[in-house]
């Protein structure tokens, strides 16, 4: 048992002994199903605080020769597999933190020469006949152990992308430290000597001379999660049996954490779900992730339609992105795209992989981008926050003339962003349109289910404001007019869906012409 060759389990111990432990070993079967084949070379990549060193650390207890984990698994999910003794306890684990070693090493210029004199150290204590001193390669020297001995490692590299991340200007380190994972993981001889390799970090493998170091990784990523998607956060079941147990009330739960849309999972943040648990208040546990200040020049790059894209996406909006030409670093960035996929890779945005769009997830991250942009006092969003308030100022009076005309000065100021072609993208001017309604309402709750149909948009005022801000019912139309969208409306009896709901409510029919360009609004109370 050592410090990075075969660690005992109290690591993943101190983990099921925290207040809550949400039980991710099924992870365990998908890698012991790839193990000793050309799939158990994996990377899976994901933000700050959604348990990346926990999985390191659940895998090195069950592989790891040094410690026998057993009882810990006993009552854990991973007990059902078929293979569970098989692999349990039967493996040389190598698993070390690069962060946590850069601070002994001296630096990260250092980082390197530690790991792999410290390696080399720990497996000439175990093998002092076949590991010389004069072995100074620690791909060498798994190669000589397996030749020996025909014994296969894996590898647990925690944090493997911060020397990519934060010393991207500095080639020497990135030239070792790419070396460094081709001679391990890359060619026929690693085949033969690794069972399985698993790589952990916020970015997916970095692209250009990154890649074809590590281009045999099978990547899981928060674009393309695949198998991977029900371990990469707390899936909404798990949420739910939460809720019930620290009778936390799930809705509200889910507007404030849930919105990572990985396959078929909606995915919410661990480290948010837990606070709201044992803290029991509702509030923003993002800016501790360490990844906050990044963000703040991120969205303040110069690149055309980034402001606006942000902008979009606070008011509830999603937009699209492409996601190929992100180089998977933080230093280069060639345009808004490249900046929107870093920041989905760092959590503060989701990603829909079918309609290849980007949105805030929830309100959680919607205030944390919205103080973003107050830290560098946007000229934009200010004279776009003044606009909004007076148009939900004007939508509370019922003024119809003001608020046909508020919305057609955002259709005109933001026609660059979004294609305003049908009734969808009237969809997205009006969310962006009533952005500064999000400090007194819910996000707007789309096609909310109703009487006989669908309503368009449904605002509901948050608790503290429910006295003094009425509900709104918005329904859009295209090329018709905005008193039959109230009219649908009251038809259709859409106000069914708002029966528990005991404020005010106002109706708002907004249309369209796309002949004339004109937007046109009527608006009235709803009298029950």
């Amino acid at each position: 048992m050592g410090i990075f060759v075969n660690p005992d389990n109290s690591a993943f111990q101190a983990a099921l002994n925290a207040r809550i432990y949400v039980d991710k070993t099924g992870l365990i079967e998908y890698t012991n199903s790839v193990l000793e084949s050309t799939d158990a070379f994996i990377c899976n990549s994901r933000p700050r605080r959604f348990g990346k060193s926990v999985t390191a650390d659940m895998l090195t207890a069950y592989y790891s020769r040094g410690c026998d984990s057993e009882k810990m698994f006993s009552e854990l999910e991973i007990v059902q597999s078929k293979n569970f003794k098989k692999y349990l306890n039967q493996y040389d684990v190598i698993h070390f933190d690069v962060q946590w070693c850069i601070e002994p090493a001296g630096g990260p210029e250092k980082v390197i020469s530690f790991i792999t004199k410290s390696v080399l150290a720990e497996l000439r204590n175990l093998y002092p006949d076949i590991i010389s001193e004069n072995i100074h390669s620690l791909p060498e020297a798994l190669s000589l152990i397996h030749v020996a001995e025909k014994k296969k490692f894996v590898v647990i590299i925690d944090e493997w992308d911060v020397l990519i991340r934060d010393e991207a200007a500095n080639q020497g380190i990135q030239d070792e430290y790419i070396n460094f994972l081709r001679g391990m993981f890359k060619g026929n001889l690693p085949t033969r000597y690794m069972a399985l390799a698993y790589l952990t970090g916020i970015l997916p493998v970095k692209k250009i001379k990154t890649q074809s170091a590590l281009n045999n990784f099978d990547e899981f990523t928060m674009l393309s999660a695949n198998e991977f998607a029900p371990y990469i956060g707390f899936t909404e079941e798990e949420v739910k049996h939460l809720c019930e147990e620290y009778e936390q009330n799930f809705m509200e739960v889910k507007r404030w954490y849930d919105g990572y849309l990985l396959e078929e999972y909606q995915i919410y943040n661990p480290k948010a779900v837990v606070s709201i648990m044992t803290k029991r208040k509702f509030k923003s546990y993002w800016s501790n992730t360490g990844t906050y200040d990044a963000i703040v020049p991120l969205i303040n790059m110069d690149f055309d339609g980034l402001k606006t894209a942000v902008i979009a996406m606070i008011s509830g909006s999603s937009v699209e992105v492409d996601v190929s030409c992100f180089q998977n670093d933080m230093i280069h960035f060639t345009n808004k795209d490249d900046v929107l996929t870093c920041l989905i890779h760092l959590g503060y945005l989701g990603y829909d992989q079918d309609a290849k769009t980007a949105f805030i997830p929830n309100e959680e991250i919607r205030q944390e981008l919205t103080a973003a942009t107050r830290r560098k006092k946007w000229s934009e969003m200010i004279i776009f926050q003044r606009e909004s308030e007076r148009l939900l100022d004007a939508t509370l009076d019922m003024d119809s003339e003001l608020v046909a005309s508020g919305i057609e000065k955002i259709h005109m100021e933001y026609v660059s962003t979004i294609e305003y072609n049908d009734e969808n993208s009237l969809s997205s001017v009006l969310t962006i349109a009533y952005l500064s309604s999000m400090q007194y309402y819910f996000k707007p709750i789309r096609e909310l289910p109703t009487g006989r149909g669908f309503a368009d948009f449904v605002y509901l005022p948050k608790p503290e404001y429910a006295g003094d801000y009425p509900a709104l019912l918005v329904e859009l139309k295209w090329n018709k007019n905005a008193s039959s969208a109230i009219g649908q409306i009251k038809e259709r009896k859409y106000t069914q869906a708002l029966e528990a709901y005991t404020g005010d409510i106002l109706l708002v029919g907004i249309n369209y012409d796309q002949k004339s360009k004109k937007h046109e609004c009527c608006i009235e109370p709803w009298t029950r």
